[in-house]
């Protein structure tokens, strides 16, 4: 007799579940994985939930300075892979191996320190992440649907593919 703990579960999953995503080694080879955001600074998706409106990225930064400001109308979830970083509002500095909570509402200036050659932050963002100049200003966003169609841009103009995306999406 088979033992039981040691077999599959049995019955089909829903047929209304999203599909998994698996990404084995996170940290791509290939450079052209990585999307262009701005100078030196790039992210490479891991899953791009338009149906719950959020995403999951690497970011990637090799420049020393001030990143960008915004604020988040949902949670975030950050966990430092590499390098460190810190906000202009708070006197924590989150480094390699740190985990960081960010609650809806929060507004913050992402900073990268001199002594930092390469930061990546694996980055969970719900909702969208909105660009405000010191006074609250709102000067620009991002959202899901906006970092797949940076993906998609630049996946064509890499030579990946318009599709290449398509198998972090739900």
């Amino acid at each position: 007799m088979t033992d039981p703990s040691r077999m599959p579960y049995q019955l089909p999953f829903p047929k209304e579940a999203d599909t998994e995503i698996v990404v084995p080694g996170i940290i791509p080879a290939d450079e052209r994985v990585w999307v262009p955001q701005a100078e030196n600074v790039w992210f490479r998706p891991l899953c791009l939930h338009a149906g719950q409106g959020y995403w999951v990225n690497l970011l990637r930064v090799r420049r020393a300075g001030i990143l960008s400001r915004h604020r988040h109308p949902g949670p975030v979830h950050g966990h430092v892979l590499r390098g460190k970083w810190h906000y202009l509002e708070h006197d924590w500095v989150a480094e390699t191996g740190s985990y960081v909570y960010e609650p809806p509402g929060e507004t913050h200036t992402l900073v990268v320190p001199e002594d930092c050659p390469e930061m990546i932050t694996q980055f969970h963002i719900t909702g969208a992440m909105i660009y405000v100049d010191p006074w609250g200003k709102v000067l620009g966003y991002e959202d899901v649907f906006s970092k797949i169609e940076m993906c998609r841009k630049h996946y064509i103009a890499c030579g990946l593919g318009e599709g290449f995306v398509d198998q972090f999406i739900r």
